[in-house]
């Protein structure tokens, strides 16, 4: 039976593209309340363990575990209405429309309510408190009127996870959220995880080290799609294997 104090569990996960085998046999824990970072170099297997977690694509063997329900067979609309939801590594506003209307069209999908897309702008005003609670909460209250094209890199992800909170997430998945910014968007967004991170359960791939080693409650670290290690920051930078694959023996 999964612990009642975790969200998500992988057993025995495993992937294989013809003869490569991508995952192979990862178990993973993640526990309700942590921020939880997936490491490893590259094609270590990360996205597609992600992929697999998301039901974007199905594993070849093992089992997935959300909330205490099998979603190995699931559908990635059944895992979001399930409270998994998934903010992508390249950032998925509409350029065109301002913040408000961004969050607020995520709010709407969430609510189910696909003919609010054809009321008038007065019928809509019953999502406004919704609206302004998650840009306060990611920072973005000064922009309410910005187009979505005219933000900078970090703040158009920081608008992302503004949607990605407006579906009542449980579980939020970030992939790699730092990618492309400069050390100022850095260090808001990783400001802004930590925020969220109080409220909702984490699991995230980073490359960033230092915003792992700052953020993280757990690490797993993956290789050539095998977990080589897992605990606290400390513990997988001591690692020998772990030094050898991921840090090139640097640290320590």
């Amino acid at each position: 039976m999964i612990e009642s104090d975790c969200i998500l569990e992988a057993r025995g996960l495993r992937k294989v593209f013809g003869g490569f085998v991508a995952i192979a046999g990862v178990d993973l824990r993640v526990q309700t309340g942590h921020l939880h970072a997936l490491i490893g170099p590259n094609g270590a297997g990360k996205s597609t363990l992600f992929n697999l977690l998301t039901k974007f694509i199905q594993p070849s063997a093992g089992e997935i575990r959300f909330k205490g329900q099998d979603v190995t067979s699931a559908m990635p609309a059944t895992i979001a209405r399930l409270g998994m939801v998934r903010s992508f590594q390249i950032s998925s506003v509409f350029p065109h429309l301002t913040v408000y209307e961004n969050i607020r069209i995520a709010l709407q999908a969430h609510a189910r309510d696909t003919w609010g897309f054809w009321r008038s702008e007065q019928a809509l005003h019953r999502f406004d408190e919704d609206v302004h609670d998650l840009m306060t909460q990611v920072g973005l209250e000064p922009l309410v009127y910005t187009r979505a094209a005219d933000l900078s890199y970090g703040r158009k992800r920081a608008l992302e996870l503004a949607t990605t909170l407006a579906l009542k997430p449980e579980l939020i998945l970030l992939d790699e959220p730092m990618a492309g910014m400069g050390q100022e968007d850095v260090e808001r967004t990783s400001a802004l995880i930590r925020s969220l991170a109080r409220r909702h359960t984490v699991l995230m791939v980073e490359h960033n080290l230092k915003v792992v080693a700052d953020i993280s409650d757990k690490i797993t670290v993956l290789r050539r799609g095998e977990k080589i290690a897992e605990g606290s920051y400390d513990e997988v930078a001591a690692n020998d294997e772990v030094r050898s694959a991921y840090m090139g023996g640097a640290h320590g």
